[in-house]
């Protein structure tokens, strides 16, 4: 188990050494874990965060069932706070996860909820 993660963290910095996010288009970065999903925008030239959305704040109804829905969701909310902010163009970092599954859901959610990246 530790190895998988040890690994994931070793693609995330490799990533990271290549993205960063300045004011005007932030870095969306996103962390899984077992039960949950958090979205973030970093200014990285600040060391600010500009938004954060995650799971938990979404009002789960019925027809929420299963984590790629919930994803989905908080994309949607991540792309919602984003354009309070007058954010539209991100830099998308997926915190050395696959493209696949919750990470590609919430990033569809965003790109939806009218993010560009």
């Amino acid at each position: 188990m530790e190895e998988k993660r040890t690994k994931r963290i070793r693609r995330h910095r490799r990533v990271r050494g290549r993205i960063s996010g300045v004011k005007s288009c932030p870095r969306l970065c996103v962390f899984r874990s077992a039960n949950h999903i958090y979205a973030q925008l970093i200014d990285d030239e600040a060391n600010k965060t500009l938004g954060l959305a995650k799971d938990m704040e979404i009002k789960k109804e019925k027809e929420d069932k299963g984590k790629i829905n919930i994803a989905f969701k908080t994309g949607e909310l991540i792309a919602k706070k984003a354009q309070e902010k007058k954010i539209v163009k991100v830099v998308f970092d997926r915190g050395g996860y696959k493209y696949h599954g919750r990470v590609k859901a919430l990033a569809e959610g965003a790109r939806k909820g009218g993010l560009k990246f």
